[in-house]
């Protein structure tokens, strides 16, 4: 982070005015789209561009203006170039680095001189040039050699002021001034003063060349750090096109890859080249590549990245076997929503190195499929490595406690889980403890638990909702009253508990449902919807629950003890008896293939219990069953989606409205709503006098064509007339 004389683009000349500015007379300025071939790239720019139409044309009285051209499909390039006025080439700085034996700077001079002179040729052996007999001279370049411009000036000075009449080669002025610009172009750029950096390069053309790669590239970086991204490709295009160090374009793409986007990068590496051997110049850098697109896509989930370096990555995580390869794709892939290509890339990276960071990404595809207790082991020995890393454990932890049905967690899990929530303070994993210990039957347990939120997070709703069904569990009046008085005018559904609903009154005047499905539910019911309408709304629902499709035998019409049966028949009775519609005869027998020494024997005979209580209409019972034996993930989130319908549609039976909506509230959080169940919702809203509520849930019915939707809102319209 040197070759021919050759000029950056027309984004210098182009973006600084150089009104004012002050050249040498054989200055003149040319735009030319410039596309070399292996000839041109052995000619100096300048000479390139001395047989193209002048862009800029000048007079005595004006300033230079430029003309305006449209951006080829090459980058523009505009330039100073040199017309040969003298018809003495100053070859004082060849004779001083000739002498000296100083190649490269021989070689950047016959260069330069080439380009200022495009007619002269230089000495066939440079070395045997002759040294200077200006030994005041000789000493001038010495000390410009050194870098020391400033004793030039003084030596320049003294002598002048000893002749008079001598003056200094135009060539040492020339080469003193580009030097200085250098040097304050390479001060500009090391304290990022860009502006400063794109004046003095367009005011100093002779530094924009392959010689100068350096500036080139400090150049390039100013006009990307000034906005102007097109014009700072076109500078790295401009060295590839024309300079052949394999080192500095090596480095001109790594420089290029840290600023500019992916498809910028994908147009530079175009201009590579093939070497004899067959290989490209840049598959060096290749791999790098693909991990900066992809990381620095890991911080904005905007950009996307182009598939072949996507897939590049993949093909080093399989077959590199780095850790941080694999986590690169992780993270990638999770702020996308690919979960399972997330989960696949952040296990590998676990496997291979556990890390903070590869479990916590880990943790969280776990957490989004619903595997919390695994989500909760994965962060466990992490959690107090980052605020973040905290947060992902503590979501776990709520998470697994909310799920419903429960899961069963072993005392060990609980315990550490419980000291991490009181270490942190965490109110919703406290509040979730509370909805736990209530799923447990454990209602002073939950008492605490809700306590101990509140006391986090005084304004925490929910758990003071807890904390007011388990004081009424526990008829704990005092208590329930107390709480509600703290959230009176802040909770409708706090004031609102223990209230007794008044049962359903049945008129003659009567407005029948049309017939819905609703999962998991048991029997046909009748509840009166609203009293003030004097309608009593039957809503009949229809059972579609979970089935396991099977082909056996119809040998199951006789009563057979399931209990002398082994395991394996006896879960092929129940799926028998599942068949014949006698669901509680079904759950004995598949009781008995819980027993089975094969583990997909116990599963199925799990599953098969849970949709026979829920067939019977025993919802709780099929929530215990669920959990008598691990279950899939389809299978798992299926009976936890029926069981909640069946809770919902029970209570709203039951007449107890509030609870249906709180069961439908839960299921909700596992996806879209279904029309049967959102009918539901409207119809508790509506026996609640929620009419609002009630009214945006039927125009949501409506809209879609459902007649519930439509019967819902010629309810309401009626209600509303009455009133009139």
């Amino acid at each position: 982070m040197k070759s021919s004389f050759i000029a950056l683009s027309v984004a210098i000349i182009a973006t600084v005015s150089i009104v004012g500015m002050k050249k040498p007379d054989y200055v003149k300025h040319a735009m030319q789209t410039f596309s070399p071939s292996s000839e041109e790239e052995r000619t100096p720019l300048s000479s390139q561009l001395a047989q193209q139409q002048p862009a800029l044309r000048t007079d005595s009285e004006k300033a230079p203006v430029f003309q305006e051209i449209k951006r080829p499909a090459q980058p523009v390039i505009d330039t100073v170039v040199t017309a040969a006025t003298a018809s003495v080439v100053d070859e004082s700085a060849l004779r001083y680095f000739a002498s000296r034996g100083d190649t490269a700077r021989l070689q950047a001079e016959i260069s330069r001189l080439k380009a200022l002179y495009p007619d002269w040729v230089p000495p066939k052996d440079p070395l045997a040039v002759p040294q200077n007999e200006d030994k005041q001279l000789e000493t001038m370049w010495q000390l410009y050699s050194q870098a020391r411009y400033a004793e030039v000036h003084k030596a320049i000075a003294e002598r002048q002021a000893s002749e008079p009449a001598w003056k200094p080669p135009a060539d040492l002025i020339d080469r003193l001034t580009v030097a200085e610009a250098r040097t304050r172009l390479i001060n500009a750029s090391d304290l990022k003063q860009y502006e400063t950096v794109v004046r003095i390069g367009s005011e100093t053309p002779s530094l924009l060349t392959c010689s100068e790669v350096d500036v080139l590239w400090r150049v390039a970086e100013a006009f990307f750090r000034t906005d102007k991204a097109q014009r700072a490709t076109d500078a790295y295009t401009y060295i590839l096109n024309n300079c052949q160090n394999a080192a500095e374009r090596l480095a001109t793409i790594q420089k290029a890859a840290a600023i500019l986007p992916a498809k910028s990068i994908e147009d530079l590496l175009s201009k590579e080249k093939t070497a004899p051997d067959g290989t490209m110049e840049f598959d060096s850098i290749r791999d790098d590549l693909a991990r900066r697109f992809i990381a620095e896509a890991n911080g904005d989930g905007k950009i996307v990245v182009p598939p072949q370096y996507i897939s590049r990555l993949e093909r080093l995580a399989e077959t590199g076997g780095l850790a941080s390869d694999a986590l690169l794709l992780g993270w990638y892939y999770l702020p996308r929503g690919d979960m399972e290509a997330a989960e696949k890339w952040f296990r590998k990276a676990h496997d291979k190195e556990d890390t903070a960071s590869a479990s916590q990404g880990l943790a969280l595809a776990l957490i989004d499929r619903n595997d919390q207790l695994a989500a909760e082991d994965t962060m466990y020995r992490w959690r107090d490595d980052s605020k973040d890393a905290k947060a992902v454990y503590l979501a776990a932890t709520a998470n697994l406690l909310a799920l419903d049905p429960p899961v069963s967690i072993t005392a060990e899990v609980l315990k550490r889980i419980a000291a991490e929530v009181i270490k942190s303070r965490d109110a919703v994993t406290a509040q979730q403890f509370g909805w736990y210990a209530r799923a447990l039957n454990q209602p002073q347990t939950a008492l605490q638990w809700f306590k101990t939120a509140l006391g986090w997070k005084l304004d925490d709703e929910p758990s003071a909702y807890g904390l007011a069904v388990t004081y009424l569990q526990l008829e704990d009046m005092k208590g329930l009253a107390e709480i509600q008085r703290l959230w009176a005018g802040r909770s409708e559904r706090i004031a609102r508990v223990g209230e007794v609903e008044e049962a359903p009154k049945t008129t003659e005047k009567r407005l029948p449902l049309p017939k819905e499905t609703v999962v998991a539910r048991r029997q046909p019911r009748t509840a009166a919807v609203t009293e003030e309408a004097g309608y009593d709304q039957a809503t009949e629902v229809v059972v579609t629950r979970p089935r396991r499709t099977v082909t056996v035998s119809r040998g199951c019409k006789s009563t057979v003890n399931p209990q002398t049966l082994a395991p394996e028949a006896a879960l092929t009775r129940g799926w028998c008896l599942m068949e014949l519609n006698r669901p509680m005869e079904a759950a004995a027998a598949f009781e008995v293939g819980m027993l089975g020494s094969s583990a997909k024997t116990r599963e199925d005979s799990a599953y098969g219990q849970s949709l026979a209580y829920l067939r019977a209409g025993l919802a709780s019972k099929a929530a215990v069953s669920a959990i008598k034996a691990p279950q899939n993930r389809k299978r798992a989130f299926e009976l936890q989606q029926a069981i909640l319908a069946d809770k919902a549609v029970a209570a709203f039976d039951a007449g107890r409205s509030r609870e249906a909506l709180l069961v439908l509230d839960q299921l909700k959080q596992l996806g879209p709503e279904r029309t049967d169940l959102l009918s539901l919702r409207g119809y508790a809203y509506l026996r609640l006098k929620r009419y609002a509520d009630a009214r945006r849930v039927f125009e949501a019915l409506a809209s879609i064509g459902n007649r519930d939707g439509q019967r819902g809102l010629g309810i309401l319209y009626q209600i509303f007339n009455d009133k009139d």
